[in-house]
């Protein structure tokens, strides 16, 4: 496991790097499940793959539309047909372990909920563990994983990646069949 010194973008390369080096040591791991806000940081991965001919299958998961704002996507329409041109999945969906919940705390002025909870639970292991776990929860809930697999997940605080794992994700109705197996790399704090 690698430990970054700091967490972000920077570490987007190494993170990269990284993955492509798991997936040649595991053949068997043929989904990426990556956060995504805009669609550009998967374009190191497509092109790193791409040049050693390694053959995966990439989901992006953007943000909800309206964390932007009423009706927004961060991700432009543009962008979106663009990376499905190059066959990644691009999922926009609700956070599996926020959604509606939020919603209900931020209207009644502030608590919790279980599924707020777990999340707050799992920043603990780091704002990346929390993304890749939710993020693979939304990606098998919308059947761009198969069920029982081995993929990796990868996130990062803000904008990159900085935080990849490997798991077997269950859907968000049944969240605990969910098991984290390595994490390939993370910041020191995040």
């Amino acid at each position: 496991m690698k430990i970054f010194a700091e967490k972000g973008y920077t570490n987007t390369p190494e993170v990269v790097a990284i993955v492509k080096e798991y997936v040649k040591e595991h053949p068997y791991i043929h989904n990426i499940v990556m956060a995504s806000k805009t669609g550009y940081t998967i374009d190191m991965f497509l092109e790193a793959f791409a040049a050693e001919n390694i053959d995966v299958n990439f989901t992006i998961v953007t943000h909800c539309y309206g964390d932007l704002g009423p009706g927004q996507c961060e991700m432009t329409p543009e962008k979106r047909q663009e990376l499905q041109g190059k066959g990644v999945r691009v999922i926009t969906a609700t956070h599996a372990l926020s959604g509606a919940e939020r919603g209900i705390v931020n209207h009644f002025g502030g608590g919790w909920t279980p599924a707020i909870l777990m999340a707050d639970t799992l920043k603990m292991l780091g704002q990346g563990m929390k993304v890749g776990v939710e993020i693979s929860l939304m990606a098998m809930d919308n059947g761009a994983v198969p069920y029982g697999e081995e993929i990796i997940a990868i996130g990062g605080c803000g904008h990159g990646a900085d935080y990849a794992i490997t798991l077997i994700p269950g859907h968000s109705n049944n969240l605990f069949e969910t098991k984290v197996i390595d994490i390939l790399c993370k910041p020191r704090i995040s």
